[in-house]
């Protein structure tokens, strides 16, 4: 008898890596920032990485059921990750205990 994991499904209960969290966290403020999505080249820029390196990202990122995508279609980039458990970008050098 074989199961299924709902956990792609579920992106609430997905967990992510520091990495991942920080790539999200880019996307979001990006996406609000500008109201649109950002290219993979606007996350290649500010993460300073290769094309094939970001793409892998957006892959595993979609994969793990963290943002969504539409295919064939750029800056279609969603993420799935209610706002409030997306890390600050660490760029910003603002802390949680910080206040503005």
């Amino acid at each position: 008898m074989s199961q299924k994991s709902g956990a792609v499904h579920r992106p609430i209960d997905q967990a992510f890596t520091e990495k991942q969290g920080q790539y999200l966290a880019f996307i979001y403020t990006y996406s609000h920032m500008f109201r649109r999505p950002p290219a993979e080249a606007d996350i290649q820029r500010h993460f300073q990485v290769s094309p094939p390196s970001v793409h892998e990202m957006v892959v595993t990122l979609e994969r793990n059921g963290l943002i969504r995508r539409q295919p064939g279609a750029p800056g279609s980039i969603q993420v799935l990750i209610p706002p409030q458990r997306l890390p600050i970008l660490q760029w910003l050098q603002i802390s949680q205990s910080t206040s503005l």
